[in-house]
């Protein structure tokens, strides 16, 4: 019976940051749409199910709890007599919901915020960052609300406060639980960390026994009893996701796996060969792989839109692998790569509106079309884990740890049309900037002069960033080569950190480094002339270019 804690989002944008935490204490936890409140905790409680829930966390969220519309508590989760931590408007939800006054005061705090723990709450006890002349503990936390709760419900205390916000956190420790007005699962919270750790391992208690050795014997074992003698199919594409679910799935069922790699020639520099030297040499995993570079090349031929770029090489890849996956008998199930964030945001879709801003490449549709069935063994992992799983599974570091690579590929790393030129150009640059980065270490000195973080020396350059890639122009410009005046293609350079790829910030190179790419680039690399480096953050950019 595997424990766990459960989540209800709300909204907010940093839900998956709370499971994130509680995973990361050890503690497997999900996330759930706060609209199925009711069907979730009765199809985990139902006699079929292998989950216990030991404590549920209310995410924060947008709304105000005054509007007619905004989100509400089921009370059968109060009746399961388990801990519950509401978060800011979680807090604010439960307060309602147990009789408590919420009301909107115009004090709107964002941000940083000095908190006072009172009432020696079990959740706070003990937990400080520093105190004040009288000896109060006090916290450093994250605040991001506009109401406020002016009335606490029956038996519940005051557990901290600020000078805008008297109570700031509210709790009843006989029953478990507990409210927060601010944010633990940020790392601007100092102490947020040994908060939830608090709450899951003490208040829920619940031990640290999410383990990824663990994971695996489980999900082994599921695949096995779900798959059973039945053939299965896997589109690789020979990134993270599909690489480790490949390993995984050969693990459960050997042979029975089948793997088809279409190569649509836009992949990085000797990336077809290096996947089926790892997953097919290596591995022993049963992958066929299909060429189908000129297909593509010719339905992009002319095209200079990077959202019909997307389609067009989406439709292709379908075609591609429905025409190649008829070919193979007895097949009744279709694996899929999907991670926990994917499951997420499918069960949010209905519940949230968002403004397109690129269209996704993926196998939609492929399921219907094949009347196969969907076996998605990572559905219950966060990228982190993924790559974690992989190296508990033996894959080579250099394939887990590799940057993320948009499925059209270099496609959308190319402006306007495609051609077979720039693919080669953009291919050997972009290896030449990549290598460099692996073969070149933060230091002491870049830590000094602000390049990187502390924990980061010793690190390579690669490791140090989250994506770094080459981006070509299809514009020339005039040069020197030698005695002779050039006048050849331009590259930039793109590199990035950030910890959940909505925002970014432009990495922070050391200019010697970049000089040595750029002078490799132009004097390896007969055609280009130019190198930039590109200086834009998310938002207002995208980490693409496309």
């Amino acid at each position: 019976m595997r424990q766990i804690i459960l989540i209800f989002d709300f909204g907010s944008q940093v839900t998956q940051l709370i499971a994130r935490r509680i995973r990361d204490i050890g503690v497997y936890a999900e996330i759930h749409p706060f609209d199925k409140q009711h069907e979730v905790v009765s199809l985990i409680n139902s006699s079929s199910s292998n989950k216990k829930i030991q404590g549920i966390v209310l995410s924060g969220g947008p709304m105000s709890v005054s509007d007619f519309s905004s989100p509400t508590i089921d009370p059968q989760l109060f009746e399961l007599k388990v801990p519950i931590l509401g978060i800011c408007y979680g807090m604010q939800a439960m307060t309602k919901a147990l009789g408590g006054q919420v009301e909107s005061k115009g004090i709107r705090e964002f941000g940083h915020a000095t908190v006072r723990a009172r009432g020696h709450s079990h959740l706070l006890s003990k937990i400080s960052d520093h105190v004040n002349g009288k000896g109060h503990g006090l916290l450093d936390v994250w605040m991001s609300h506009g109401d406020l709760v002016t009335e606490i419900p029956n038996d519940f205390k005051i557990i901290c406060s600020t000078e805008n916000c008297p109570i700031a956190g509210i709790g009843n420790d006989e029953r478990k639980l507990y409210g927060l007005q601010f944010h633990p699962e940020v790392t601007h919270t100092k102490q947020g960390l040994q908060i939830i750790k608090r709450f899951v391992h003490e208040i829920c208690d619940v031990p640290a026994n999410w383990k990824m050795k663990n994971y695996v014997e489980e999900v082994v074992q599921n695949i096995k009893t779900k798959v059973g003698s039945d053939a299965v199919l896997l589109g690789l594409s020979g990134g993270v996701d599909s690489s480790v679910a490949a390993s995984l799935l050969h693990k459960a069922i050997g042979t029975q796996l089948i793997c088809i790699f279409v190569d649509h020639g836009m992949l990085r520099k000797d990336e077809a060969k290096n996947v089926m030297n790892e997953i097919s040499g290596k591995l022993g995993v049963n992958v066929r792989k299909i060429d189908a570079s000129s297909e593509f090349l010719d339905g992009l031929k002319g095209i200079i839109d990077p959202e019909e770029k997307r389609k067009i090489i989406g439709k292709i890849f379908v075609d591609v692998f429905q025409r190649e996956a008829i070919k193979i008998p007895n097949i009744k199930w279709l694996a899929q790569g999907t991670i926990y964030p994917d499951v997420i945001e499918s069960a949010d879709g209905k519940n949230k509106k968002a403004t397109k801003i690129k269209s996704h490449h993926n196998v939609g549709g492929l399921p219907e079309s094949l009347h196969l069935r969907l076996l998605e063994p990572l559905r219950e992992l966060f990228k982190d884990e993924v790559r974690s799983l992989g190296k508990t599974l033996g894959l080579d570091s250099d394939l887990i740890n590799r940057h993320p690579f948009p499925g059209p590929g270099l496609a959308v790393r190319i402006l306007g049309a495609i051609q077979k030129e720039y693919i080669d150009l953009l291919q050997k640059a972009d290896n030449i900037f990549t290598e460099n980065l692996k073969k070149t270490f933060v230091n002491r000195t870049d830590f000094i002069n602000g390049l990187c973080e502390e924990n980061e020396i010793g690190k390579s350059w690669y490791e140090a960033t989250s994506q770094a890639f080459v981006v070509f122009l299809p514009v020339k410009s005039v040069g020197v080569m030698g005695d002779g005046r050039s006048y050849e293609w331009t590259v930039v350079l793109r590199c990035v950190k950030t910890s959940d790829f909505m925002t970014a910030s432009w990495s922070r190179l050391p200019y010697k480094l970049i000089e040595e790419v750029s002078n490799k680039i132009i004097s390896e690399i007969p055609g280009i002339n130019r190198v930039a480096y590109d200086v834009s953050s998310k938002p207002p950019s995208t980490i693409e270019w496309e």
